[in-house]
């Protein structure tokens, strides 16, 4: 089962014994907005930060060690119906993406205990490689005036996502 409503789905299929993937779409959809103000280009659902997507828990606190074993793994999504190149593709995954890897790719302890300004200190290195790629990432600072599309309406979603 993949569990993109958020938590509460994908916690009652693990407790009833059904293996489970984690990506709800308050967490780890990449097409939604960076940070919120008319900077970001058109602005969609939930407003996920770098940091927001670092914190993320792909296994839900209080689970059982049973179901908790049910919790196979995570994954990101990215929908593009609103992504016009490559360029903003980019903008949209990228920083978050490495973001998402460290936290689905290691036994990470907690996201209360995981070492963000680490994960920060790391990220320099990696826009470095963005970068030498050529990616057109979202800049910690904001976007760059070309990546900026203010006035573009968007789909934004009401009020803070619920946490399960």
């Amino acid at each position: 089962m993949s569990s993109w409503r958020g938590y509460a789905g994908g916690i009652a299929a693990a407790e009833a014994g059904h293996d489970v993937v984690m990506c709800p779409e308050q967490h780890v959809y990449l097409d939604h907005r960076q940070a919120p103000g008319e900077d970001e280009p058109v602005p969609i659902g939930y407003v996920r930060t770098l940091e927001d997507v670092y914190r993320f828990e792909p296994v839900p606190p209080g689970l059982s060690p049973e179901a908790a074993a049910h919790i196979l793994g995570t994954q990101a999504n990215v929908w593009t119906e609103v992504m016009e190149n490559r360029s903003r593709v980019d903008y949209q995954v990228f920083p978050r993406l490495a973001a998402f890897a460290e936290v689905a790719w290691s036994a990470l302890p907690a996201p209360e205990a995981r070492d963000h300004a680490g994960f920060e200190r790391r990220m320099r290195t990696h826009y470095r490689r963005l970068d030498a790629l050529g990616v057109d990432y979202r800049p910690p600072a904001g976007p760059h005036p070309w990546q900026r599309r203010p006035g573009v309406l968007g789909r934004p979603l009401e009020g803070t996502p619920p946490n399960v």
